[in-house]
């Protein structure tokens, strides 16, 4: 068993207990992965952090490069390419939820002044779909496409919360898990007291779990049971007292409410 396929929900029956295609889900491994890395990997270091076969991974990566979904640097390392942009966005722009979701976040985010996001489960993670920046343009931000364990953001708890303690174990595994911050909850028993509170409260808080010096808070939207989708707001930790984060959740409650009613009349489930 290879690095990445030892990693939870991985072969694992994540997928619906589909028969995977082994090619193809390298393929797609080698596409994640060079997303994710923060600067080109050699073959040498693709290798290393996959175990694929040197043979197969030679001749996959030639096919990813001549399809021009990765790029190889003059140094020789491969990045990710841009038919990976092409199919991401297409995404967002056949999404149906979408073109609702851009007036609320403006909405949010200009009563606020703080960034906001907006961001969907998958599987043990949440991807933020849209972002609008806060007012002050130096405050810290996310990116659209952006993916981190659901359990060290707002927006993955918020959404967490709606399943039972069964099913969050599930999904996300007992832990330990990675420490992105020292603040980061660290195993399932911590998370699961978490999520009891936000339970009762209704809306779901982090401070630099994910990232020192933001606090960020969080609710679900409503239009699907359970809930899928989220909205956030990220807070400068000195500027998130009581208050602050009182009436910030009061403006996401009322978005969140606002954005479900108008996918329901819509017939988006």
């Amino acid at each position: 068993m290879t690095p990445l396929e030892a990693q939870p929900g991985a072969g694992d029956g994540a997928a619906g207990d589909v028969k995977l295609v082994k090619s193809a889900e390298r393929t797609i491994a080698i596409l994640e992965l060079l997303a994710a890395a923060p600067q080109p990997l050699t073959t040498a270091e693709i290798f290393r952090l996959t175990g694929y076969p040197r043979s197969s991974l030679h001749w996959l990566l030639l096919t990813l490069l001549e399809l021009n979904w990765i790029e190889q640097t003059a140094e020789g390392g491969y990045r990710i390419g841009a038919h990976a942009l092409l199919c991401g966005t297409a995404y967002l722009d056949r999404d149906p939820v979408m073109e609702h979701v851009s007036a609320v976040l403006e909405k949010v985010r200009n009563a606020t002044t703080f960034t906001t996001h907006y961001a969907r489960l998958d599987r043990s993670d949440v991807i933020y779909l849209a972002t609008r920046q806060a007012v002050d343009r130096r405050r810290l931000s996310s990116r659209v496409g952006r993916k981190l364990p659901a359990q060290v953001t707002a927006l993955g708890k918020a959404i967490l919360s709606e399943l039972t303690d069964a099913e969050v174990r599930q999904r996300i595994g007992a832990g330990p898990y990675e420490r992105l911050t020292p603040n980061t909850v660290p195993d399932f028993e911590a998370l699961q007291a978490e999520l009891a509170v936000f339970r009762r409260t209704g809306h779901s808080v982090e401070r630099e779990q994910n990232t020192v010096g933001l606090c960020c808070v969080s609710v679900v939207v409503p239009y699907r049971i359970p809930g899928t989708d989220a909205i956030s707001c990220s807070i400068p930790t000195e500027l998130a007292t009581e208050e602050v984060l009182r009436d910030t959740v009061a403006t996401l409650e009322a978005a969140a409410a606002e954005l479900a009613r108008t996918l329901r009349v819509a017939g988006i489930r």
